[in-house]
C-alpha cells in the first residue's frame, strides 16, 4: 500500500513479532485497546521491502542487527504516539541534531541508530517551537546509519 510523497505504508508480517509481544508492548505503553496507533511509512519501497522480510533484513543487517530493528518496530508500531516510545534504554528515542534537525532516532547495535521524522510537514510544534511528539501520530523510517 502507498502512502503520500512517494512513502509506503507499514506491513509488518507477523513472523518479526508474535501477537503476545505486541500484546506486552501495548499494555507496557498504555495502549491496551490498540486505537489509533502510531502510522508508520517508509522513505523507499526498497526499505519497506528489507523491513517486511525477515531474510532481507538479516542479509541486508545481519542477525543481530535485525533482531534489534524488528523490536524497535514492535515498539513503534505499538505506540499511540511519539511521546510514548521511550527515551530511556534501550530504545532511546532521541532527537539527533546537527544535520539531522526535526528527525528523531533510536538505538540500535551501537553505533547504529534507525532515523526516522514525524509522518506530517510541518511536524507539530510546542509554544517553544519544537516538535510536540504528543502529538506525531505518524512517522517515516528514513535510514538505518551511523550518523556520529
Amino acid at each position: 500500500m502507498t502512502g503520500s510523497a512517494g512513502t509506503v505504508s507499514l506491513r509488518l508480517q507477523e513472523h518479526h513479532c508474535s501477537l503476545d509481544a505486541i500484546r506486552i508492548i501495548h499494555y507496557l505503553l498504555g495502549n491496551e485497546n490498540k486505537s489509533h496507533l502510531l502510522e508508520i511509512t517508509f522513505r523507499t519501497r526498497k526499505l519497506e521491502k528489507d523491513f517486511n522480510s525477515d531474510a532481507r533484513l538479516r542479509r541486508s543487517h545481519g542477525d543481530r542487527m535485525a533482531e534489534k530493528i524488528m523490536m524497535r518496530m514492535a515498539v513503534l508500531k505499538a505506540a499511540q504516539s511519539l511521546s510514548l516510545v521511550p527515551t530511556a534504554p534501550p530504545e532511546r528515542r532521541h532527537q539527533p541534531g546537527r544535520d539531522l534537525d526535526g528527525q528523531f532516532a533510536v538505538d540500535l547495535v551501537h553505533p547504529k541508530r534507525l532515523v526516522f521524522r514525524p509522518g506530517v510537514d510541518p511536524a507539530p510544534t510546542k509554544a517553544d517551537e519544537g516538535i510536540d511528539t504528543a502529538q506525531v501520530t505518524a512517522i517515516e523510517i528514513l535510514r538505518v546509519t551511523d550518523y556520529h
